[in-house]
């Protein structure tokens, strides 16, 4: 079966079991498509979308990408087409939205073929917002399909969950996701990038576009320092937290990362397995002088301070309190 460009190669699986649903003239009402960030989920539930809207499909049933359908969907003005996102990454996706889709539903599609929402991320949908959207799926209008993107889909309350098709969008193999960035013109780092990314090959492509390999090393040496009390914490937690800094996802990310390398080297376990390998040797002297029960705990506070991000929270204070907390596991 030939795979339309919009597919990536690692996604071959998924997309022939989406194809079967319209072989098979059994197109759900609604499928969850859950998988990491940066492995392609979006463009792989628009090119289902263009696949069911299309007026000549080809023999495997991908879009013809030549009749007015496919030419509307790719100028992002086709009527059955429905892209529900927050207003700013990391908001939520509010009751009102849903509002509106639901008017919009209660209409007939516009053509004779599907009419497609793509909802990115689902798990952006608050509380209000999900329960609305529930009445989407529990009263289902002719000729629509919801396709809903998660990287977290235990978010998503069960009673969407449960009326949804549930399909995983795997990450590739190593060496599929080495060759395709090999291809995008990344020759240099890519074994990092893809630890980086989980083994996310769009998020490891970006991250070498943003020089995120340098960025992460200036900030482990920082993070060095402040260990060993050469760094003032608030002043390096402010400059962390300029407009025009990292993430401070991306930034507690890597320290989970540093840590539990630092544990995995306690445990002489091969260096191989690390997840920062090039930083093998620092994290194996942090490994050898601190207290093992010291460092678990710590490794704990950051995967709360992790979660507490998607709280109203005073960032600042929160990065604050974990590098005291690591300034005081170095200094016991």
């Amino acid at each position: 079966m030939m795979m339309p460009s919009a597919v990536y190669p690692w996604q071959q699986a998924v997309w022939r079991h989406l194809l079967g649903y319209i072989e098979l003239r059994r197109i759900p009402q609604a499928v969850l498509l859950s998988g990491l960030a940066g492995i392609g989920k979006r463009r792989l539930a628009e090119g289902y979308a263009q696949a069911l809207m299309c007026h000549a499909p080809l023999s495997d049933y991908a879009a013809c990408g030549q009749c007015q359908s496919c030419k509307l969907f790719e100028a992002r003005t086709h009527p059955d087409f429905l892209l529900l996102e927050p207003e700013e990454p990391g908001k939520a996706i509010g009751i009102d939205k849903i509002r509106q889709l639901i008017s919009k539903l209660a209409l007939k599609p516009q053509f004779d073929k599907y009419r497609v929402v793509i909802i990115s991320p689902a798990d952006s949908l608050n509380n209000a917002s999900a329960n609305a959207f529930l009445k989407c799926l529990e009263e289902p209008t002719a000729r629509t399909c919801l396709l809903l993107l998660s990287e977290k889909p235990s978010r998503l309350p069960a009673t969407i969950r449960s009326r949804c098709q549930m399909l995983s969008c795997e990450a590739p193999e190593r060496n599929i996701a080495e060759a395709w960035l090999k291809q995008q013109g990344i020759a240099e780092n890519y074994p990092v990038l893809l630890s980086l990314s989980q083994g996310a090959p769009l998020l490891a492509a970006e991250y070498a576009r943003q020089n995120f390999i340098d960025a992460r090393r200036e900030c482990f040496d920082i993070w060095l320092q402040i260990a060993e009390n050469k760094k003032n914490l608030v002043a390096v937690a402010e400059q962390w937290q300029k407009p025009d800094g990292l993430e401070l996802s991306v930034l507690l990310t890597w320290m989970i990362g540093w840590v539990a390398d630092i544990i995995k080297s306690a445990f002489q376990i091969d260096p191989g397995q690390l997840l920062n390998p090039d930083m093998k040797k620092p994290l194996q002297a942090l490994a050898k002088r601190l207290e093992l029960k010291a460092v678990y705990r710590f490794y704990d506070s950051l995967l709360i301070a992790r979660a507490q991000l998607s709280t109203p929270i005073n960032k600042q204070l929160l990065l604050e309190q974990v590098l005291i907390s690591w300034s005081q596991l170095n200094n016991r």
